[in-house]
């Protein structure tokens, strides 16, 4: 068990402010099909869960047919990488990753953001933006200043604008005025193509709103995982007498995807425009990266006849455990 203690409002730790860490299950199924064998290239799989404070994975496996070699690495942003590389043709490569995790629901305070970065425009300290870099500089082009322009458009006009604030009404502001659609190709939209389609998955509103704040000074970093929603966990639904209680979130059942920004006194903080979630009890981070394109869930090659891919089937399941 973690020894997670929570500090009361004048920073004094004691017995009654521990919290009880929860374990979940998580398995995580990708099925790529063919219609006749191919043969694969090496495939980079993402699926540990990043150890911190709040936390620590339990166990891990992770089943490869056709019979493949495995190598683990870390990336330079220390995310756990898998290096699968197939020994033999198939006409289907199924990687199934399964951990348990412990994890300690420990609200970030918002309040205490260092004085410097309670309103916008801030500047980080020097040592900070050394190591920020890469998630402060934008990637993608805003040629006509659209992009700075829809940004533009959550400053206050009657006084100084929050930080806070204004984060928290663009993720609400993503989440209720564009329209949600899922799509299996890999690759995610440019923040101009989600604006002028005005629509996009978990992937393409992260990145949409990194690239808006990255405009205003804010460093951001993209963010890929899980999503537990009690409305999918089979265990909470049989306590609860088959009752499912809600409609399941958004993101739920598959990977997912939201971002976080780096506020100086409460460190990165959990976006999640998809659902409109701050913070991010319900949120599993896996990989971190200053671009979606470096935290796929799974990317590789195969060698074959053009038409001989069939598509993929993808699935996630997080279950609670019982105390």
């Amino acid at each position: 068990m973690l020894p997670y203690k929570i500090s009361n409002r004048h920073g004094i730790a004691g017995p009654h402010n521990a919290y009880m860490p929860t374990r979940y299950d998580i398995i995580h199924t990708t099925v790529y099909r063919y219609s006749k064998p191919v043969t694969f290239g090496e495939h980079r799989v993402m699926f540990r869960p990043r150890d911190s404070h709040d936390l620590r994975v339990l166990a891990t496996d992770l089943q490869v047919s056709p019979e493949a070699i495995v190598r683990m690495i870390q990336d330079p942003h220390s995310n756990s990488v898998a290096l699968v590389q197939p020994i033999r043709p198939a006409t289907e490569l199924r990687l199934t990753c399964s951990f348990t995790i412990e994890r300690a629901d420990v609200s970030q305070d918002l309040s205490l953001l260092s004085s410097s970065a309670e309103f916008l425009p801030f500047a980080y300290s020097l040592q900070d933006r050394l190591d920020l870099e890469h998630y402060l500089r934008p990637h993608h082009d805003d040629p006509d200043g659209k992009l700075i322009a829809w940004a533009h458009q959550f400053f206050r006009h009657d006084g100084p604008t929050p930080t806070r604030d204004l984060l928290e009404r663009m993720n609400q502001h993503i989440n209720q005025h564009f329209r949600y659609e899922t799509r299996d190709e890999e690759g995610t939209q440019t923040p101009l193509q989600t604006l002028a389609l005005n629509s996009g998955t978990c992937r393409d509103y992260a990145l949409l709103m990194m690239e808006a704040t990255r405009r205003l000074g804010v460093a951001t970093r993209f963010v890929s995982g899980y999503l537990y929603d009690v409305a999918l966990d089979a265990n909470a639904v049989q306590a609860n007498g088959g009752a499912r209680g809600g409609e399941p979130t958004v993101g739920a059942g598959a990977t997912h995807a939201w971002l976080q920004a780096y506020l100086p006194g409460a460190g990165w903080v959990a976006y999640d425009p998809t659902n409109n979630l701050l913070g991010g009890n319900q949120l599993i981070r896996v990989g971190v990266a200053r671009d979606p394109a470096f935290a796929a869930p799974v990317s590789g090659s195969w060698f074959g006849d053009a038409d001989a891919y069939l598509g993929l089937d993808a699935s996630v399941t997080v279950t609670r455990r019982a105390r």
